[in-house]
């Protein structure tokens, strides 16, 4: 029977350094892959719609430096997904670039790199829709139409396992991908193995993001699963760590919105009768997953446009009348607002008061928000096209809240505190404009894959 190992050294390439003990621990088993997704919606829309990223390039290439030093030694295939935070082709050139630099400064032997790129501009998805393709909505959002489309600045399809297998089955090396479903990654390998679909992405479920499912919790610690045929066995490399039944349940249901189902653009793992258990002391088993395909492939779109220019200032209350009628505050606060600046659905801008100590996490969301809070910290957030424009509300957002006319108040005095009379210059502001699905002849289609010899002794000499 076909039994595949594979090493994850970190849930998210980059996005802090990964842990190099429990990485060449894992090394030392000699594993069959070295695989990490390096991309996530939790960024938000921003290093999308920019196409920049959330990650410095320092520590991304602490990563891919890592990783490739030791898959070359090994003489193993590397894999990385959704490249620079978001997969754009930016994105992956950037990585392509650092695996080439590395490779140039260790000297290293040639070797074949696949590039696969996922970027989509908006006429070939207009293109698409005019030929009769229905964008549809997720998570309650409409279908996609001309004008959102329209107001989208950059655009990734999430793709499946099959352009990464084909790559290996090229003959590739090094897989540098674009926007990529993280359980695609680990799928891609255990499908050119033979295994089921059920198999495949249900063991890339479980490995996606490293050490977050074992315990007790330690991030960027490494994983090291071996699969075969419908047997799951994922260890902790972390000597600290262990893999156990639960901590591997609750990982499955990690970020999903059913929780016994994860979608791929050829169909979704059922997961509703799987059954774990502990291996060994560092391992649990996973067995039971099935696999039920699409009628027909549908690749996830993502797609982020801009705002406007964001602004922010930080104030600071403590004075107990003023924190118990601070929406009172704030809705005077944002009436004075309007009168200067006209109605903001018209006049093109928005403010967002943040209050930190009552709900500024969850927002309207906290289920139990604190009855007397202490002290609170408002976070005034401005968008509006016009950054002079943006940088003057804030200023009026932020001290009206020093002026809000509340019945028992008789001055100023000890109302609010600005942590500064700056105003905070912020990124761009961003929305996500796409959260959908779009219907495709096969799950390949939309991404082109390119191959090239990086030959690091060559290069180095030169």
């Amino acid at each position: 029977m076909t039994d595949i190992t594979i090493l994850c050294p970190t849930g998210h390439l980059g996005f802090t350094p990964l842990e190099p003990e429990s990485f060449r621990a894992g090394c030392a088993l000699k594993p069959d892959f070295i695989i990490a997704d390096s991309g996530s919606c939790d960024i938000g829309p921003y290093p999308l719609g920019a196409d920049g990223q959330a990650s410095p390039a320092a520590w991304q290439r602490h990563d891919l430096e890592i990783m490739l030093t030791e898959a070359r030694r090994l003489g193993v295939p590397m894999i990385v997904g959704s490249a620079s935070d978001t997969g754009t082709d930016r994105g992956v050139r950037q990585f392509a670039e650092i695996i080439r630099d590395v490779a140039a400064e260790k000297g290293m032997a040639p070797f074949r790199m696949a590039t696969i790129f996922s970027e989509l501009t908006r006429e070939q998805v207009l293109g698409r829709m005019q030929d009769g393709a229905t964008i549809q909505g997720l998570d309650g959002r409409p279908d996609a139409d001309a004008a959102l489309i329209g107001r989208t600045d950059r655009i990734v399809a999430v793709m499946g396992a099959e352009p990464i297998a084909a790559a290996l089955a090229a003959g590739a090396d090094v897989v540098i991908a674009g926007r990529a479903s993280d359980c695609a990654l680990f799928a891609a390998p255990l499908l050119n193995a033979g295994m089921s679909p059920a198999t495949a992405y249900y063991a890339g479920k479980l490995m996606e993001c490293a050490s977050f499912c074992c315990e007790p919790f330690m991030g960027k610690e490494s994983i090291f699963g071996r699969i075969t045929e419908g047997d799951i066995r994922v260890t902790a490399m972390h000597p600290g760590q262990r893999c156990t039944p639960a901590s591997l349940a609750s990982h499955a249901m990690y970020e999903r919105r059913d929780p016994f189902r994860e979608y791929v653009a050829s169909g979704y793992v059922d997961m509703t009768n799987v059954h774990y258990e502990q291996w060994d002391e560092k391992t649990a088993r996973a067995t039971g997953a099935t696999f039920v395909p699409s009628a027909k492939p549908m690749v996830k779109l993502e797609g982020a446009g801009k705002v406007g220019e964001r602004r922010l200032a930080i104030v600071g209350i403590r004075d107990p009348y003023t924190i118990e009628n601070i929406d009172k505050a704030m809705d005077w606060a944002r009436a004075r607002l309007a009168e200067r600046f006209g109605a903001p659905e018209s006049a093109g801008w928005t403010v967002h008061y943040h209050v930190y100590g009552r709900d500024g996490v969850m927002g309207s969301l906290e289920p139990s928000p604190p009855l007397r809070p202490h002290e609170l910290g408002i976070v005034v957030e401005t968008v509006c096209q016009d950054a002079k424009r943006a940088e003057e509300i804030c200023a009026l957002a932020s001290r009206n809240l020093f002026y809000a006319r509340l019945k028992e108040v008789k001055g100023t005095a000890g109302a609010a505190a600005l942590m500064s009379d700056e105003i905070l210059v912020g990124k761009p502001g961003y929305e996500w404009t796409l959260n959908h699905v779009m219907p495709v002849r096969d799950a390949t289609e939309l991404f082109r894959t390119e191959f090239s010899t990086v030959g690091g002794a060559a290069r180095k000499a030169a």
